[in-house]
């Protein structure tokens, strides 16, 4: 077809279309035909165990790797938990644990009684020669306005302790700078059951006769004039049968300054003073370097022969007079002062060690829990807060910071009482270490056989009944009532010289029990004695009375050995040598262990 119509011309129309689609092809591919490949996706953050954002990219990809990431992020979990077991302990500590670490438990307020009471001064004292000029004056010289005696009770010293005793008195009395009627007698060797302080005690108080007030204090504890008077006046005032100061110890050397003050922090928090002075807490303590105990409630808790082996007798004592039902009191003195040294941490770590162990009843798991419980308390917020710090853990560090400071404020009001340095209280965690290490160190003394030791005598046992104890029971059962003993002042006359008469050899048929003061080889003197009095000689060691709390015989009726004559008034009367069993315990008797 010549019109072009046919299929020739329709080719050739379509050849130009053919053309363009060709190169189209061909051609580079336009901007809006391509099509864009997948952006790559930034990894998306995860959170790990430590609680921070990090990248996949950043994971450990192999499993051991992983595991070992996992097992850090979990102990830092650990950490974390233990921390705040610290920081909650750490809570109930200072509000809800009788506010242990608080200082302003002192004396509470008194009046003047009507009329004073006879109060008699009870000093048991073992290889004291070097501290005692430096104490006994102190207490020679009480300004107590009633009737006072002092007995001082040797219990088995080796370097002259009655000699100092007795020239101390002596000097006194000479220059008229005491009021207070002294004695210096002589205690034996325990018994099987007791220990030497208790048997002195014991001692002491047979000789303190009618005496309405004990006051129970060490050799080592110097008084200020006024203590005696304050002590029994917050007595009367507040109808107390025992009221104990914790005296301010020595805190001059540089491990003086470190370990004192958290001995008595940690006895505090042991025994928080405010829960012990409440009536109806069954926590119950005393400070025996001052103790001042009404006679009766003594007697009337079975006396001293009821805790005759405890190792810690002050708290002891406290306890059973606590329990029959007497009031107690604990706080801080202001007028009562140590003077023993301790120089030397091996000291220190001696005082410590030689009771902490009894302190918890020799019990495993008491000790085991002892270790625990100072551990969460004084270890682990340091612990936390280096570990979280150098972890870049903040919240670890968070918690053991807060802890580590409710733990230093707590422990300020105790520096400044002992008046030390403010930052010194940011070491206790070091010295709870230390404190540690002396509890451990007194268990394993007591494992290997050796207790408490106290000058060349120690300790098997904190009170338990044992094979030896109970063999005495027989002699000395606790509930019998005492009988006292005679009164000083019938038995000592002043002359118009001082003079140092030796005493007469006791007669075989003299009373054993209510030895007389100026008979047991005492420094005895009247009531205020001033220049010139007469001042016994010791007539040396002498055996203990029998026991008259349970010898079985009444006041009125005859005891062995005693004669119907009647007494002598005599201020030389001669020492009555007492027999029975008990006289014949002796060191090479006892079993190894049993001691002071």
């Amino acid at each position: 077809m010549v019109d072009g119509s046919g299929p020739i011309a329709f080719a050739q129309r379509r050849v130009p279309v053919l053309d363009g689609a060709s190169s189209l092809l061909s051609g580079p591919i336009p901007r809006c035909a391509r099509r864009s490949a997948p952006a790559a996706r930034p990894p998306r953050p995860r959170r790990t165990y430590r609680g921070r954002k990090v990248l996949n990219t950043q994971l450990p990809h192999s499993s051991d790797a992983r595991t070992t990431h996992v097992a850090a992020s979990l102990s830092v979990t650990v950490l974390q938990w233990i921390a705040l077991a610290s920081l909650l302990a750490w809570l109930y500590l200072a509000v809800g644990h009788g506010f242990f670490w608080r200082t302003d438990q002192r004396l509470p307020a008194r009046q003047a009684p009507p009329s004073w009471p006879s109060v008699a001064i009870i000093i048991p004292a073992r290889d004291e020669a070097d501290v005692l000029p430096v104490t006994l004056p102190t207490l020679l010289a009480q300004d107590y306005p009633g009737p006072v005696r002092l007995i001082l009770v040797d219990d088995g010293s080796t370097d002259g302790t009655t000699e100092v005793a007795r020239a101390l008195a002596e000097e006194a009395a000479r220059n008229g700078h005491t009021g207070v009627s002294a004695a210096v007698t002589a205690s034996t060797e325990p018994p099987p059951g007791w220990t030497g302080k208790l048997w002195a005690l014991r001692r002491g108080v047979d000789c303190a006769g009618d005496a309405e007030f004990l006051l129970l204090t060490d050799a080592d504890i110097a008084h200020d004039p006024g203590s005696l008077t304050s002590l029994v006046a917050s007595a009367r005032t507040h109808g107390l049968d025992m009221v104990s100061q914790m005296a301010v110890l020595r805190a001059e050397t540089a491990w003086e300054r470190v370990i004192v003050p958290a001995f008595v922090y940690f006895f505090a928090m042991l025994y928080p003073f405010r829960w012990s002075n409440r009536p109806r807490s069954r926590v119950a303590a005393a400070a025996g370097g001052c103790s001042l105990v009404r006679r009766e409630a003594l007697l009337a808790a079975g006396g001293l022969a009821e805790v005759r082996g405890a190792v810690i007798d002050d708290v002891a004592i406290a306890r059973i007079i606590k329990r029959s039902g007497g009031r107690t009191w604990l706080g801080l003195a202001e007028q009562v002062h140590s003077r023993r040294p301790y120089p030397r941490l091996a000291d220190l770590w001696k005082m410590v060690s030689r009771s902490a162990y009894a302190q918890l009843r020799h019990s495993p798991l008491l000790l085991l829990g002892t270790v625990l419980g100072m551990s969460l308390v004084f270890v682990v917020p340091v612990v936390a807060t280096v570990a979280g710090l150098a972890a870049g853990d903040s919240t670890t560090a968070i918690i053991g910071a807060v802890a580590w400071v409710i733990m230093t404020l707590s422990y300020v009001p105790m520096i400044r009482y002992y008046r030390q340095p403010v930052p010194a209280a940011l070491l206790l965690p070091g010295v709870a270490v230390l404190y540690l290490g002396m509890t451990l160190d007194s268990a394993r003394l007591k494992r290997a056989g050796r207790g408490a030791a106290w000058k060349g005598r120690t300790y098997d046992d904190h009170g338990t009944p044992s094979a030896d104890r109970l063999s005495s029971d027989a002699a000395t059962p606790a509930t019998a009532p005492s009988v006292p003993a005679p009164s000083v002042a019938a038995q000592s006359t002043a002359v118009p010289t001082a003079t140092v008469a030796p005493a007469a050899a006791p007669p075989a048929t003299a009373a054993p029990a209510e030895a007389s003061l100026a008979a047991a080889g005492p420094v005895a003197a009247v009531a205020s004695p001033g220049p010139g009095a007469t001042i016994p000689a010791a007539a040396g060691p002498v055996e203990p009375p029998r026991d008259p709390w349970n010898d079985g015989f009444s006041r009125s009726s005859p005891r062995p050995g005693r004669t119907d004559e009647p007494r002598r008034e005599d201020a030389a009367r001669a020492v009555p040598a007492p027999g029975g069993a008990q006289s014949q315990a002796r060191a090479d008797d006892r079993p190894p262990g049993a001691g002071r």
